[in-house]
């Protein structure tokens, strides 16, 4: 796909992701999709009501009415659409910066499109297939109070709440700002437990770190958890359908763990679980000893709810899925990634006394690597890619590696595992590796960049 990516399309707003570009996409959804009904949200960012405008102007003009339910996490919409079963546009740039801004496209079911629904709105949107209507035909909008609400409402009778306020944890919580600070605190509060909070004004400017969830990010958090005792930290992105989480020492806990750590916790012999290929070993480890099946996607949470989808249809038990950036999915609650949801499930975790550095230490002992192999032109590009294969197949050869292609080519030790592929954003070839020690894994990686970057020099 050319416009849409991994988790819907992004760019700088009013550079690349303009008000006119805005409206085609919007009028490419309204003529592609039979509904007459539609909603739109957005996150916090300062360009989000022109988008929001704009998107509503071109589903009107395709004769579409429109529900605009202003400010809502991700996930919130998501939840409206299933539950009034429309289907929705989120105007969010998700983790990148303030600069930035997009589109996520959401089915009547509260899920992202998938991937072949994507590609017949992208047809129409770089054709220009749009349908026009009379004047009097015309779409409406109106202005929905209650989304966040019926949103928290909803978390809340999802997850054992008795158990969790049983528990009274202090939660120390970082909504970086976005459309989670809306929700999240009420969330954790009425789950009863105490909440303390940092960057959780609603503001478009993210003032108070940058909206992604890593923890170069997160310094505040992390004192947050130190100075209040909590038992826990939970930071979102800016359109709060990711987790991630802080121990009760105020360290950063890996989002692999984590998700190994919820993935123990559901897993049962005979599931499938669903990652993208740069799946860290940690749950690897958890499907192996449960004897469950690892299904493996590229890269990017449109392609981990296609693939659930499908092997629902075909009767496979898919109880969690996602990847270890803090984008987890319990399948059974809906298919997609909600950053409430998820950090309450975590809090269950903790509900019985353990602390939250105790429940990730079986999933805490990898290191992880990743280095870039720049190019120059698609000459380069190729080369690389060219030499990617040539290591994978003289490794798989030689070493007895195993090889999955699905998104570039990652070699499997065992014990460790390297995987190149392009990036869908950068001129650059990523290289990840992971290992038990940093100086395997550092090993890995080089050696495979090493390769990489010889077939150009």
């Amino acid at each position: 796909m050319q416009v849409f990516g991994s988790s819907g399309t992004r760019g700088v707003a009013n550079e690349e992701l303009t008000p006119a570009f805005a409206l085609r996409v919007a009028r490419a959804v309204g003529t592609v999709r039979e509904e007459s009904r539609f909603a739109v949200g957005r996150d916090t960012r300062l360009t989000g009501r022109m988008l929001e405008n704009a998107v509503a102007s071109g589903l009107a003009a395709v004769g579409a009415d429109v529900d605009r339910l202003g400010v809502v996490p991700t996930p919130g919409v998501q939840a409206y659409a299933a539950d009034e079963g429309v289907p929705a546009v989120m105007v969010t740039a998700s983790h990148n910066p303030a600069a930035y801004n997009g589109l996520k496209l959401v089915g009547p079911d509260g899920v992202e499109l998938p991937v072949e629904a994507l590609e017949r709105i992208e047809e129409a949107l770089l054709g220009e297939a749009f349908e026009a209507v009379a004047w009097d035909r015309t779409g409406t909008d109106r202005a929905v109070d209650g989304a966040n609400r019926r949103y928290v409402e909803l978390v809340l009778e999802s997850v054992e709440r008795e158990r969790i306020a049983d528990a009274e944890l202090t939660v120390a919580l970082d909504p970086g700002h976005g459309a989670g600070a809306l929700t999240s605190p009420d969330v954790y509060r009425e789950l009863g437990c105490r909440v303390v909070t940092v960057n959780a004004q609603p503001d478009g400017h993210f003032p108070g770190r940058d909206p992604e969830p890593v923890p170069e990010n997160l310094d505040a958090l992390g004192r947050l958890v130190r100075a209040s005792d909590a038992d826990v930290g939970i930071a979102h992105d800016g359109d709060g359908d990711r987790a991630v989480f802080y121990d009760e020492r105020g360290e950063p806990i890996d989002g692999s763990a984590s998700f190994a750590a919820l993935a123990a916790a559901e897993v049962e012999a005979g599931d499938t679980v669903v990652s993208a290929v740069n799946v860290s070993q940690r749950l690897v480890d958890v499907c192996e000893a449960a004897n469950a099946e690892l299904d493996l996607t590229p890269i990017g949470s449109t392609r981990i709810m296609t693939r659930i989808g499908q092997l629902e249809a075909e009767g496979e038990r898919v109880p969690i899925a996602g990847e270890g950036n803090g984008g987890v999915i319990f399948p059974g609650y809906r298919i997609s990634r909600d950053g409430a949801y998820i950090g309450a499930r975590f809090l269950e975790l903790l509900a019985d006394g353990a602390a939250a550095s105790d429940v990730v230490a079986p999933y805490d002992d990898y290191a992880n690597v990743r280095v870039n192999a720049e190019y120059d032109g698609e000459a380069e590009r190729e080369a690389l890619l060219a030499a990617a294969e040539a290591y994978a197949d003289a490794a798989t050869a030689d070493d007895g590696a195993g090889l999955t292609t699905i998104d570039g080519h990652r070699l499997d030790y065992g014990d460790a595992w390297v995987l190149a592929r392009p990036s869908g954003t950068e001129p650059v070839v990523r290289v990840y590796a992971e290992a038990r020690t940093e100086a395997r894994a550092g090993e890995l990686a080089d050696d495979l960049a090493a390769a990489l970057r010889a077939a150009i020099e």
